[in-house]
């Protein structure tokens, strides 16, 4: 089984049209009131207001390697990333793919296909087994008619990434192949410029050079060629950046 989840309940989506079962929802799991107040997102309700929406919140776990959703099936909510971490892809009639995004813990996504009531335009897939929270889009609309915090929040959420983005393209069609990789790296790490820093790439190094706009082979290129250079280390799924300041001005 790809995912644990409670048996399924009346009226509650016990599975989407890719045929992937995904968590049922009932009485509020154990605790997750607990791990939504964690959160920036719901972090500053109130008590009853965060009961509330934990009552119509399904904790989902799912195992490396297998489909939370395909693009095209109905979104009922949005997951918020308790552990672990998810790809989202588009794939193209000829079997391309393209990854979007790849949240991990304390992440978001789907809320943008939840306030348009419209199907997945991509599709998530688990890169480790992780665990998730599925926020139903009925308790999240009546809240929001009651305490603006909440809309607010959102807002700031939905703004942030729609920043990030545009940030992206901007990367993606004027940076060089190199000073993309550098200023993903960069983003990984959170030493002091100065301090030699390990980082560990989220994912195998195909689906980040996708997310780079890059191919494997070009990625790879591009790793080794800045290990050459001495600005990197390469030891297996982590890369050991002697100084952060000289990695930035490698980039140009």
């Amino acid at each position: 089984m790809p995912m644990n989840r409670e048996p399924p309940r009346p009226g509650i989506p016990g599975a989407s049209t890719s045929g992937e079962p995904r968590a049922a929802r009932g009485d509020a799991v154990p605790d997750t009131a607990v791990l939504l107040a964690r959160t920036a997102l719901f972090g500053s309700l109130e008590t009853e207001t965060l009961g509330r929406i934990a009552a119509a919140t399904a904790m989902v776990r799912v195992t490396r390697g297998s489909l939370l959703f395909r693009a095209g099936d109905a979104c009922t909510g949005f997951h918020l990333v308790i552990d672990g971490r998810i790809k989202l892809s588009l794939h193209s009639a000829q079997g391309a793919e393209r990854v979007v995004e790849l949240p991990g813990p304390g992440q978001t996504f789907g809320e943008a296909a939840m306030f348009l009531r419209m199907p997945y335009r991509v599709s998530a897939e688990a890169l480790a087994d992780s665990r998730l929270l599925h926020v139903a889009a009925t308790a999240v609309f009546t809240e929001l008619e009651q305490d603006p915090r909440l809309a607010h929040r959102i807002i700031a959420s939905l703004s942030m990434r729609l920043h990030r983005l545009v940030g992206e393209i901007e990367s993606q069609s004027l940076l060089s192949g190199t000073q993309r990789v550098v200023g993903y790296l960069l983003s990984l790490a959170d030493a002091p410029a100065a301090m030699e820093t390990v980082v560990r790439l989220p994912a195998l190094k195909n689906v980040i050079a996708s997310r780079l706009n890059l191919t494997h082979e070009h990625f790879s290129r591009i790793l080794h060629g800045l290990a050459t250079a001495g600005v990197i280390r390469l030891d297996g799924p982590d890369i050991r950046i002697p100084d952060l300041e000289i990695l930035r001005r490698h980039s140009g």
